[in-house]
């Protein structure tokens, strides 16, 4: 990424976001057009009746890591569509990443789409999602 302002605002405003840190996402890398996040899979925190990373908590992450690779083009947005394909469970006392791209930078509109995927490389989870560009990220902000 270009712009370090915005890199370091994006660290700052994502870690101290009260949801993003209620499910524990971290942001480990980002560049422009694409963010890598992890969550740790944690007992009764992140998972559901069947001892499994709960979908919400998948959906947030996948959510998360594509708005956040939007994000790093310098625009803000908001989520208007998101498509999810869960291919397998991710384990508790895991921790799984999630690899945003954006796909499509518009004007008005973007997509994006991210893997998730476990330690050991598998796929979790596909997620598409169109965003509504509602402005931009300003250094005075």
């Amino acid at each position: 990424m270009a712009n370090e302002f915005l890199k370091d605002h994006l660290y700052e405003i994502y870690n101290q976001n009260p949801f993003v840190d209620l499910l524990q996402i971290k942001i480990v890398e980002l560049q422009e057009g694409a963010a890598k996040l992890t969550m740790p899979v944690v007992n009764a925190k992140h998972t559901n009746l069947y001892n499994v990373a709960h979908g919400g908590a998948l959906a947030s992450l996948a959510d998360t890591a594509m708005g956040v690779a939007c994000a790093t083009t310098g625009k803000k947005v908001l989520t208007l569509d998101m498509n999810m394909n869960f291919i397998r469970s991710a384990k508790p006392r895991e921790t799984i990443s999630a690899v945003g791209r954006v796909v499509h930078n518009g004007t008005h509109t973007m997509v994006a789409e991210t893997d998730i995927v476990d330690s050991m490389n598998n796929l979790i989870l596909k997620a598409r999602a169109t965003f509504f560009v509602i402005g931009n990220f300003l250094p005075e902000e």
